[in-house]
């Protein structure tokens, strides 16, 4: 806990032991996280003391203390110019620099209004866990993508010469260009239905 010492003139008060509450569900957003490879860090404002004992608790390897914004941001300079990609899950007003240094920003909702301008993602629930489903999300959205990309040059590839009377040349009959037109609109709606089914996804 940060310690505050209170006094009034030469008489010394007593001390209050302060500390913020954890989100209930970091310790098992972080061991997810952990879990899937990815290297986890604490990059802190506050005192050694407290920061090391949240890391000790939530079990995070690598913690830093008594950071300025400046010394944040350059902390994830650092891990970028050696080749890492770096998401930073932020809320305060001291984030906001290293959410927009960062190659994803991640802003919690319920944070300041700076950090969720800085951030790239926002998580309105405030969730810790929220940060796997954005992960989630991301790698399903990109997959999705390329899926839709082979199927519709493929599709195109595919019947594009057929349409033109390739298959004519060769003693085929011509595609029905009634039927060309029905086909490239089945195609479209294959991809849009394709795109639908992330909209089944559940959060984390």
């Amino acid at each position: 806990m940060t310690e505050v010492h209170v006094a009034r003139g030469a008489l010394y008060l007593g001390h209050l032991a302060l500390s913020d509450a954890v989100k209930p569900d970091a310790a098992r957003a972080i061991a997810a996280l952990t879990a899937r490879g990815t290297r986890v860090a604490l990059l802190s404002g506050d005192a050694e003391g407290p920061v090391n004992a949240l890391a000790r608790d939530l079990a995070i390897p690598e913690a830093h203390a008594r950071l300025s914004p400046a010394d944040k941001r350059a902390q994830v300079a650092a891990w970028r110019a050696a080749g890492h990609r770096v998401a930073f899950v932020g809320d305060g007003l001291n984030d906001a620099a290293v959410l927009a240094e960062a190659d994803v920003g991640i802003a919690l909702g319920t944070g300041t209004d700076v950090a969720i301008e800085a951030g790239d993602v926002v998580l309105v629930s405030g969730a810790p866990t929220g940060v796997l489903t954005a992960i989630e999300v991301s790698r399903r959205t990109l997959r999705n993508i390329a899926q839709n990309l082979v199927w519709a040059f493929g599709y195109n590839v595919a019947l594009i010469p057929v349409a033109a009377g390739l298959l004519a040349l060769a003693g085929g009959p011509f595609l029905n260009p009634m039927l060309a037109a029905g086909a490239m609109a089945a195609s479209s709606v294959l991809v849009v239905l394709n795109a639908l089914r992330l909209r089944r996804m559940e959060a984390a």
